[in-house]
């Protein structure tokens, strides 16, 4: 029996920054890893993306910022069209593993890769590279070699690194995937004062809980759930027939 979704309100007067009409996506023949998504993210808003492994959610970033090529339905950004294989400015992607991210020889080279390659002038490159590493509080890492940064570090460059494009919409795939408890901490601040629309796939609950105003609930490609954060990973019966728990923090309140 199909699970009822519980919609979200969503707030008209705002623009949406991403809308997701019937989409679908397979990997191969007869075997649907996305099924029939709808959605519409309100600009400025800060949303979580939670589910069981396999449930879809990084294939999902994937589809939404072109990489991979959908089976159906479409994908706007702003109400542009996204065509696989096209480069978007309006939006960035923070992967789980910062490595991915992290390739030049020093991390100011890795910040200043993304606004290289939009064609900036030099004088626009150093800026956005300062600011970006302003914001992320790693601007005294500029000059190190990348591999050799702490965890934390890298995810904080990585972040910079998105950053640095200036996109409105950044997706982050697990950002505090192996992190210790004060750069998680960091973490959690960082995106508690982020100005651009944020969606957050994680399996750090309790993350998602601080962060975010709205949480999707995916399921086997589908979307089964949709609205308040606490509302919805405090439904113990919900989560664990999708494969999650509620989160500590909501049992022991439920509990007092």
């Amino acid at each position: 029996m199909k699970e009822i979704i519980r919609s979200a309100q969503l707030v008209t007067i705002k623009t949406a920054a991403i809308t997701i009409s019937n989409l679908g996506f397979a990997y191969a023949q007869n075997r649907s890893t996305l099924t029939e998504i709808n959605l519409r993210i309100s600009s400025g808003g800060k949303v979580g993306l939670i589910g069981a492994n396999g449930a879809g959610k990084t294939t999902l970033f994937l589809t939404i910022c072109g990489v991979l090529s959908p089976t159906s339905g479409e994908i706007k950004l702003f109400d542009k069209l996204v065509q696989p294989g096209k480069f978007y400015s309006e939006i960035g992607l923070v992967f789980q593993n910062p490595e991915d991210q992290l390739f030049c020889p020093t991390v100011r080279d890795d910040v200043a890769f993304g606004p290289e390659n939009m064609g900036l002038s030099p004088r626009e490159i150093d800026n956005r590279v300062d600011r970006a590493l302003s914001l992320t509080g790693v601007s005294h890492l500029a000059d190190r070699v990348p591999y050799q940064l702490s965890g934390g570090e890298k995810s904080m460059v990585a972040i910079a690194s998105v950053i640095a494009m200036e996109p409105q919409i950044i997706l982050y795939d697990e950002p505090s995937a192996n992190l210790d408890l004060q750069a998680r901490r960091r973490l959690i601040q960082f995106l508690q004062a982020s100005q651009e629309t944020i969606m957050i796939s994680s399996h750090d609950l309790e993350l998602i809980l601080e962060v975010c105003d709205r949480v999707i609930l995916l399921s086997g490609g589908q979307i089964v759930a949709d609205g308040i954060p606490k509302n919805i990973m405090s439904d113990r019966l919900l989560m664990e027939a999708n494969g999650l728990e509620v989160p500590h923090s909501l049992t022991h309140h439920r509990h007092q």
